[in-house]
C-alpha cells in the first residue's frame, strides 16, 4: 500500500472523541499522519495494518483501491514491541533477546462493532507474527517473542470481552490513565483451541498497486 494513500481516511476513522477515548490516542492533523506513517513504514519495533470489510470471494490477488476502498475501511490493528521486563522478584532469569509485544486493535464505526472484526483482525495478526516471526525478531535485533500485552480502557467490555477470549488475563489493577493491562504468554498463545484452526482461516494474498 503506498504509504499516503489510505491516510485522509485513516485519520478520520481515529478523529471522534469515543475513538480518542477507547484507544487513549490524541488527534493529530494530517500532516501528522503522514510523518507517522513514514516512520512506521521504516521502524523495526511497530506494524501496522488497515482493518477492511471482509472479501465476498476467495481470492489470491487484491488490487489497491478495491478491497481496501474507503467505504471498506474498518479500522486499523497495531503491533509494537518492547524490551521484556521481567517480574521484581525474578533475578535470575536471564530475559536478555527477549521482547514483549502489544496489540492494539481499534474498529472505528459503532455500527461495525459486536460484529467479530476486532477479533478476526487480531487472530489475523497472529498469525502473520508467527509466519514472520523469525524476520520480525531479526529485524529488531532479539532473540524470543516471549509474550503479548494489550491496554485497554476500564470501561470497553467489548475489547476485555474479545482479548479474554483469546486468552488474555488481567495483570494488576487499573492505572493512573483508567487503562487495565492484559498479558498472555506467546507460547499459550499456540496452544489454544482456536489457534488450531487459525492457519488455515487466515492467509496472506498478494496486494497489487495501481499504477
Amino acid at each position: 500500500m503506498k504509504i499516503n494513500q489510505n491516510t485522509g481516511k485513516h485519520q478520520a476513522l481515529h478523529e471522534t472523541h469515543d475513538i480518542q477515548e477507547a484507544t487513549a490516542s490524541e488527534p493529530m492533523t494530517l500532516d501528522e499522519e503522514y510523518e507517522n506513517q513514514q516512520s512506521w513504514r521504516t521502524s523495526s519495533d511497530k506494524l501496522t495494518f488497515i482493518v477492511c470489510a471482509p472479501l465476498a470471494e476467495d481470492v489470491s490477488l487484491v488490487k489497491a483501491g478495491t478491497a481496501d476502498a474507503d467505504p471498506l475501511m474498518r479500522g486499523d490493528i497495531n503491533f509494537f514491541l518492547y524490551p521484556f521486563e521481567a517480574d521484581d522478584e525474578d533475578t535470575e532469569t536471564n530475559t536478555e533477546g527477549w521482547v514483549t509485544g502489544e496489540v492494539d486493535v481499534m474498529i472505528a464505526s459503532p455500527s461495525h462493532r459486536g460484529q467479530g472484526l476486532g477479533q478476526a483482525a487480531v487472530c489475523a495478526l497472529l498469525v502473520y507474527i508467527q509466519k514472520h516471526l523469525d524476520g520480525i525478531l531479526a529485524e529488531y535485533g532479539a532473540k524470543e517473542l516471549k509474550g503479548l500485552m494489550v491496554k485497554i480502557k476500564e470501561g470497553n467490555k467489548g475489547s476485555r470481552a474479545l482479548f479474554e477470549k483469546l486468552g488474555f488475563v488481567q495483570k494488576g489493577q487499573v492505572n493512573y490513565f483508567g487503562e487495565i493491562l492484559m498479558t498472555v504468554e506467546w507460547d499459550e498463545i499456540l496452544r489454544r483451541d482456536w489457534w488450531k484452526g487459525a492457519g488455515e482461516e487466515f492467509r496472506e494474498v498478494r496486494y497489487e498497486m495501481v499504477e
